[in-house]
């Protein structure tokens, strides 16, 4: 007989790309989850595009990184250009590999690397993904979550420590909660097509913002022989008329691809820039665009959701796993909304950029930006967003809360530091520690580390310490003594720590 209750450390609802990454990390930690995805399959059709060096660290970290990029093209190239061809904005990357060990940009294809996800989770826990399961409400009592989910069996109980909204925009679980979003004030509907490509020589080669008043248009690269265009609708017009395959056709008359690409999705897309107040409210936590929503100018969407997930995971770890206090979580939300705020006013932006359809306006911002290129005064370049700056770092210690590069070697980058540490903190000293329980403690002399010595010496070097602590989300937690850091990091995690965040 089938239990009506079930019991886990952690109930996810949403089973999409930031959901199951969340639950791979934590599974592979040892905290037990249940994943309630109402949808019976995987969506298949292409949603996000983009993803980012540290979101595919992320992906690597959950044992799919390689299986997404065999699916991925690079976005080497992002050029905001005006209706004459004038280049406006210019953000290049190349083929180096970023600080997060990867490619700075990676144009993916969703549902393959949705189903990697899957695929690893599965082998962690082949239960832990419940299809067709949608939760129909909770109650958040003093020691942890009751959900209660319709299943095709029947209507069933999870019983959790904690629940994580992963529902997307439109999250049942923040409305639930009565967790209200700030407005940032960016709001335009776009129609967006993506099309399969039959001939790539017809194809623009790199992804741009064409900034004409006339008609604001995104062209981008996509994964899994994908090609995406974006139009904006522009007062006057509805999303229906504009959305006839006649109309779509005109739309892509000016790029000539007739015939090199066949129409496989439109949808329009009310592009909103909003931020949940309280990512977390007792034992329920939001992630993802259950938490916040950009506008696709910078390709961060995703990419944040990757960057909660990492955050939340080795937290969660922490508290369920290893007696850590609850206080940890409330250093969520501080750690991550600073860098979503950042990618967030990028993306508006951006988005104001292109989002011009006054023609004199739109002539009196090419001159500006033109001017401003030449004068070397332009933001081209790449994206630089701001370190942690509160939550669980060492304060005042240099580098704190920095983003700490994965070193590679080998052909191609091929090894990885994080592959060779593996998961959990580690403390990078030059001279010998004591061991400490929950850190991976090595010296610059191990041979483990010898491809990678060069790049920990110049690390250490800059901040001129003996050591680095650095977080399970690739963090530095702070630099300095060893043995002081292996301290200051054991006491903000032990059952009787009250973290401040």
């Amino acid at each position: 007989m089938m239990r009506n209750v079930l019991e886990c450390d952690v109930v996810i609802v949403g089973g999409g790309p930031v959901g199951v990454t969340l639950a791979v990390l934590l599974a592979q930690r040892g905290v037990s989850v249940i994943v309630a995805e109402k949808a019976p399959e995987i969506h298949p059709l292409p949603r996000a595009a983009h993803i980012d060096h540290e979101g595919m660290r992320v992906l690597q970290e959950a044992g799919v990184a390689q299986q997404a990029m065999r699916t991925s093209r690079r976005g080497d190239r992002y050029d905001f250009i005006n209706a004459k061809g004038d280049v406006l904005l210019s953000f290049e990357a190349g083929e180096r590999i970023a600080p997060g060990g990867w490619p700075s940009g990676n144009m993916i294809h969703q549902p393959s690397i949705e189903a990697h996800l899957r695929e690893a989770l599965a082998k962690r826990d082949p239960s832990a993904l419940r299809s067709q399961w949608e939760a129909t409400g909770f109650q958040d009592t003093e020691t942890g979550v009751v959900v209660q989910v319709a299943t095709p069996e029947g209507n069933r109980e999870v019983h959790a420590r904690y629940l994580v909204g992963a529902d997307g925009a439109r999250s049942t679980v923040r409305r639930a909660h009565d967790i209200e979003f700030d407005d940032l004030g960016f709001e335009e509907q776009w129609l967006v097509v993506d099309a399969i490509v039959h001939d790539f020589d017809r194809m623009p080669k790199f992804i741009m913002q064409v900034c004409d008043p006339v008609r604001p248009t995104t062209c981008s690269l996509m994964g899994e022989g994908r090609h995406r265009w974006e139009f904006m609708i522009k007062p006057g017009e509805t999303a229906e008329e504009l959305s006839e395959d006649e109309s779509i056709a005109g739309l892509l008359e000016p790029w000539k691809v007739d015939g090199a690409v066949s129409l496989e999705r439109k949808a329009v897309y009310t592009f909103r820039a909003r931020i949940a107040r309280e990512w977390r409210k007792g034992h329920v936590l939001l992630i993802g665009d259950a938490a916040h929503q950009t506008p696709p100018f910078a390709g961060q969407g995703l990419c944040s959701g990757l960057r909660d997930a990492a955050n939340l995971a080795w937290k969660l770890t922490a508290i369920v796993r290893d007696g850590a206090p609850d206080s940890v979580l409330d250093t969520y939300q501080p750690e991550r909304e600073p860098n979503v705020r950042a990618t967030i006013e990028m993306a508006i932006m951006m988005g104001r950029t292109v989002c011009i359809t006054d023609p004199v306006a739109a002539a009196e911002r090419d001159r500006q930006m033109i001017a401003a290129r030449a004068a070397g005064q332009s933001p081209d370049g790449s994206f630089n967003f701001p370190p942690i700056d509160r939550g669980l770092i060492l304060a005042g210690a240099p580098g704190a809360g920095q983003y700490f590069a994965q070193p590679c070697a080998g052909e191609s980058g091929s090894l990885k530091l994080d592959d060779v540490l593996g998961a959990g903190a580690w403390l990078i000293t030059r001279t010998p520690a004591a061991p400490v329980d929950g850190l991976v403690t090595v010296t610059l002399d191990d041979p483990r580390v010898a491809a990678f010595r060069d790049a920990l010496e110049r690390e250490l070097a800059i901040h001129k310490a003996e050591a680095v602590l650095v977080r399970p989300d690739r963090y530095i937690f702070g630099t300095g003594n060893a043995g002081e850091l292996s301290k200051a990091w054991s006491a903000l995690l032990t059952p009787q720590a009250r973290v401040a965040a």
